[in-house]
Formats: structure tokens, sequence, C-alpha cells
């Protein structure tokens, strides 16, 4: 039986790694940076920043999808970083 009300995780938003995945040259990647890292700023998580060009595994699974951000290395959203959204899943 689901839950009636939703289960948020017992980490703080300092205890995340968010990771952005993405490429030199990439506007889209440049806004998704701008949203990160004041968030970051603002709730004490970690960033780390990937490029997938060096990477032939990142780039055959996200290339189509970039920018890609994740949070402690599970897939959380791509193209565009909302964040209400980032917040939220952070627990914030």
């Amino acid at each position: 039986m689901a839950p009636l009300l939703p289960r948020r995780s017992a980490k703080q938003p300092a205890d995340h790694v968010v990771t952005l995945i993405g490429k030199p040259d990439c506007h889209l990647c440049d806004d998704a940076r701008a949203v990160v890292l004041r968030l970051a700023e603002e709730l004490g998580f970690s960033v780390e920043e990937l490029d997938i060009n060096e990477d032939k595994e990142l780039f055959r699974t996200y290339w189509e999808q970039i920018p890609v951000t994740l949070i402690d290395g599970r897939q959380h959203d791509f193209w565009k970083v909302d964040p209400v959204r980032l917040r939220k899943a952070l627990g914030a």
C-alpha cells in the first residue's frame, strides 16, 4: 500500500552531491550550471561537473539529453534545471 504522504529523504540538502553532465560551448549547460551553483551556494550541497566528451559511457548514455543532472548518482533531470524541482528533490 502506498503511503498517504510522500516520504522525504532523511538527508539534509547539504548531504547530497549533484552532478552536472554537459560539455563546453553548450548554452543549456551554462544555464543549468548557473542554477545548480546558485542553489549549491544557498543549500550547501556538493557539485561535481563531468564533460560528456571525456567519457565514452557518459556520451553513449546521455548525448541526446545534456545537460543532465544527477543527485547522488541517480538521474534527476535533463535539458533544463528547474530550481523548484531540484530544491524539492534535495529535501529543501
